[in-house]
């Protein structure tokens, strides 16, 4: 037999690529060429194709565990309520809610890219997709380009400082994913990211940032600092093997100590809002439904189970949630 020979449907010279779909393996190559008028199959294969690269991305931008939108924009809501002294125009909600999706995506676009060499290692992120992949690097950076790129044309209907702040946070959000591998700290820097919104908040209402701004910007930073440790104590072990570093490392066996300060430093931060903004006791109700979340994560984790500690992270959507309806109540 000539091994030179093309076997029949493949094009010569074309090496086949393969993937399981629908319990089938498929050449992508052939998959992607034109329909044969006298079958049908090649262009199911082709939709079915196309529909599995649609939910790869969906997933690389975690938009099935919308949390991480919670997490963001919570704070950045309470901001712009803040700003206002009240309910802000609706056109300056859109575009930060829209931008929160857009950059959290685009964060966890990254967070994936930067994360190939450690997410193959790690039992709970072995199956992301661009670790079986199903998505290719190239694809990734084309995507978060993309997402980047419309966020930052939704900033454009707001003014020049907020572009400028935009700016910065884009920078700190693309850092992130690789501070894991040169410091224990690369959730103080998450921290930072995920306040961003609070001061592009202010301006985008032409707002000067004040001690209310500042204090939630540090109360913020101080959160998520302890709800993503707990969430980085998940993967702690599997983290020390591959080299890669966090806060959950870092603390050790004072961990849930840590967390348990950090939580009640930033509700003391929180808790200095009320006077400055004048909040009535509909806040205050707030922050005490929001230490007793708190203290319901310290229970679950003093567990020391992964599966505790993936709880104690996932109440703090309700945490947030519980913190921006305090402030919408209380102006």
């Amino acid at each position: 037999m000539d091994k030179t020979k093309p076997n029949p449907g493949q094009t010569s010279g074309a090496r086949p690529n393969y993937q399981l779909i629908d319990g089938r393996v498929v050449d992508l190559n052939a998959a992607t060429k034109t329909p044969s008028p006298h079958s049908g199959e090649t262009g199911v294969l082709t939709n079915q194709l196309h529909q599995s690269k649609l939910v790869s991305a969906f997933k690389l931008m975690r938009l099935d565990r919308p949390i991480g939108i919670l997490l963001l924009l919570m704070p950045t809501l309470a901001a712009l309520w803040l700003a206002a002294g009240g309910i802000p125009p609706l056109t300056t909600s859109i575009i930060f809610v829209l931008g929160v999706v857009l950059t959290r995506s685009a964060g966890c676009v990254i967070n994936d890219y930067a994360d190939r060499w450690l997410d193959r290692s790690v039992e709970r992120t072995q199956n992301r997709v661009l670790v079986t992949g199903a998505l290719s690097g190239r694809t990734a950076l084309i995507l978060f380009a993309a997402l980047m790129l419309a966020a930052f044309a939704l900033v454009l209907g707001t003014n020049s400082t907020t572009v400028w702040l935009s700016v910065l946070a884009l920078m700190i959000a693309t850092v992130y994913p690789y501070c894991k591998r040169h410091t224990y700290y690369p959730q103080v820097v998450l921290g930072v990211a995920f306040s961003m919104g609070i001061p592009m908040a202010y301006t985008a209402l032409d707002k000067t940032p004040d001690a209310i701004a500042w204090l939630l910007f540090f109360g913020n930073c101080l959160w998520t600092l302890a709800y993503d440790t707990l969430y980085a104590m998940v993967d702690r072990d599997d983290d020390i093997l591959a080299g890669s570093k966090s806060t959950a490392i870092l603390f050790g066996e004072l961990d849930i100590v840590a967390v348990a300060v950090l939580h009640a430093s930033a509700l003391i931060s929180f808790a200095l809002i009320g006077p400055r903004a004048e909040l009535h006791w509909p806040y205050y109700a707030a922050l005490g439904i929001c230490a007793g979340i708190a203290a319901l994560q310290i229970k679950l984790a003093m567990k020391r189970e992964k599966a505790a500690y993936f709880q104690a992270f996932k109440s703090n959507q309700w945490l947030g949630i519980a913190f921006f309806a305090g402030i919408w109540a209380g102006l």
